[in-house]
C-alpha cells in the first residue's frame, strides 16, 4: 500500500517525506487555505515546491464545477509538472471530466466518492484514482472500511485500473485497517503517520535495553 500525506504544509510534507516512505500528496483548497495561499500564482507556486519535495503523484484538486471549467483548470494544473494529478469531485461534470483527462493523458483523482456506484462510475470513466472518504462515512453511522472492501472485491471482478485511494483518515486503526481491506493507497495527516511507530511494548523494551547497555559499560569500567 502506498502512503500519501494529506496537507498542504511543507514542514509536515518534508518530515513524513524524510521517513523514506512517503509516495505522495494529497490537498484540497481548505488545505491550501489553512496555509494561507491564496490567488492563482502563489498556489501554483506551492504546489511546484510540494513536487521539488516528494518525486510522486501530487493531487491538486480543481474548484469548478462545470466541465469546461473543470478542464480548463485541470490542464493548467497538469502543465505545473509532470506528477501533478487533477482531482476532480464526484458529480456528473466530474466524470464528464474524468473522461476527457483521461483521453488526454491527464492523471486524475476522484474525491467525494461515498458510495460503490460513484466508484463504479470513476473507474469506468478512467479515473487513477478514487478517494473514498471513510472517516466521513463513520462520522454518519455508516461502516467507510466496508466501502474499502466492496471496492477492492469489485474492482478486482471488475479488473478496473483505478487505484482505491483511502481518505478522512482519522486514526493510525483506520491506516492498518485499510491496508488489510484491499486499499492501494492510504492519504493521511502526519499524526496518523508517525502514530504507526508508537506502542508502549516497543518503549519499554528499548528503555530496558538502554539501562541495560549503561550497566554493562559500569561493569567494564569498575
Amino acid at each position: 500500500m502506498k502512503f500519501f500525506i494529506d496537507t498542504a504544509n511543507l514542514a509536515q510534507i518534508r518530515e513524513a517525506h524524510s521517513l523514506g516512505i512517503l509516495d505522495g500528496v494529497t490537498t484540497n483548497p481548505s488545505l491550501m487555505a489553512k496555509e494561507g495561499v491564496k490567488g492563482e500564482r502563489n498556489i501554483f507556486d506551492h504546489y511546484k515546491k510540494i513536487c521539488e519535495i516528494v518525486d510522486g503523484d501530487i493531487s491538486a484538486e480543481v474548484i469548478s464545477t462545470d466541465f469546461e471549467g473543470m478542464i480548463a483548470e485541470g490542464k493548467k494544473l497538469a502543465a505545473i509538472h509532470k506528477n501533478i494529478v487533477v482531482k476532480v469531485p464526484m458529480i456528473k461534470d466530474g466524470v464528464k471530466a474524468i473522461k476527457w483527462f483521461s483521453d488526454n493523458n491527464i492523471k486524475t483523482n476522484c474525491t467525494l466518492v461515498f458510495s460503490s456506484g460513484q466508484a463504479i462510475l470513476a473507474a469506468k470513466a478512467g479515473a487513477t484514482y478514487v478517494s473514498p472518504f471513510i472517516g466521513r462515512l463513520d462520522d454518519t453511522g455508516w461502516d467507510g472500511l466496508a466501502l474499502i472492501r466492496e471496492l477492492h472485491q469489485i474492482y478486482t471482478i471488475q479488473n478496473f485500473n483505478t487505484q482505491i485511494l483511502a481518505a478522512s483518515i482519522r486514526h493510525v486503526n483506520h491506516i492498518i485497517a485499510c491496508a488489510s481491506a484491499g486499499a492501494h493507497v492510504c492519504t493521511s495527516p502526519l499524526d496518523s503517520i508517525l502514530g504507526l511507530l508508537k506502542h508502549p511494548l516497543t518503549d519499554a523494551g528499548l528503555l530496558k535495553f538502554i539501562e541495560d547497555s549503561k550497566k554493562m559499560q559500569e561493569a567494564v569500567l569498575a
